[in-house]
């Protein structure tokens, strides 16, 4: 009788065996048909969105990153400067320069009154004289008209128009992508806009509304994306 329960007991382990075994491979396989099933359902999804979902994904990227760059731009420390009339302004009501200012033949004052008679390398607190230079050394000045942000009633450009301007390498200065990241990177005219200096009544001016290290890394993004514009006039 031992001999006959030990047989039994013997085969009856063995059957739990075997049905383990089937039972792992069976939670192996289920295993590797989800696997499987997950990585199939995102290639197709990522088939059937195509080429044409990941330019316009960039394309998105790319118009989100502008918006950004749009709002620096048209801030009172940028704009003011770059005027469609023939006198800058000043302020963050972007209102006339005082003392009639004028462009002048090459956006640096009238002849006798440059912009330089007054803006000198640095800013001037005790007097709010705001000043700078770039690599040509002291060189205050507008910007040219082609770079113009505002119409010739102070009304700023919309962002497709102001984009349109500032890729058009006919009116840029000949920038291209790495040109005005570089551009709005190390220009020194555009850093004085993160320095503004005092006004003078004493009071600090305004500052973009993002800081210069954003405004790069959104330039960058936007060149990275292609330079894309909004759609409009």
């Amino acid at each position: 009788m031992p001999d006959k329960n030990s047989s039994r007991a013997r085969k009856g382990l063995i059957m739990i065996r075997k049905r383990t075994s089937v039972l792992r491979i069976s939670v192996f396989l289920l295993i590797v048909l989800a696997i499987w099933f997950t990585l199939s359902s995102a290639l197709v999804g990522r088939t059937a969105k195509g080429p044409d979902a990941s330019t316009s994904d960039r394309r998105s990227e790319g118009l989100a990153a502008w918006r950004q760059i749009y709002s620096v731009l048209t801030s009172p420390r940028c704009i003011n400067c770059h005027t469609a009339t023939n006198y800058p302004q000043q302020g963050d009501d972007r209102h006339r320069h005082f003392a009639n200012a004028i462009r002048g033949p090459e956006g640096k004052g009238a002849p006798g009154l440059n912009c330089v008679s007054c803006h000198q390398t640095e800013n001037a607190d005790s007097t709010g004289v705001p000043g700078g230079h770039n690599w040509h050394g002291h060189n205050w000045h507008l910007a040219p008209l082609s770079m113009r942000w505002q119409d010739t009633n102070d009304h700023i450009l919309s962002s497709a128009a102001v984009c349109r301007a500032v890729t058009d390498r006919t009116k840029n200065n000949a920038l291209d992508g790495p040109g005005l990241l570089k551009h709005h990177e190390e220009e020194p005219l555009v850093l004085w806009a993160w320095n503004p200096g005092r006004r003078p009544d004493g009071t600090a001016r305004s500052l973009p509304p993002l800081t210069h290290a954003e405004f790069v890394a959104a330039t960058r993004r936007w060149v990275d994306a292609g330079m894309p514009c909004p759609k409009g006039r």
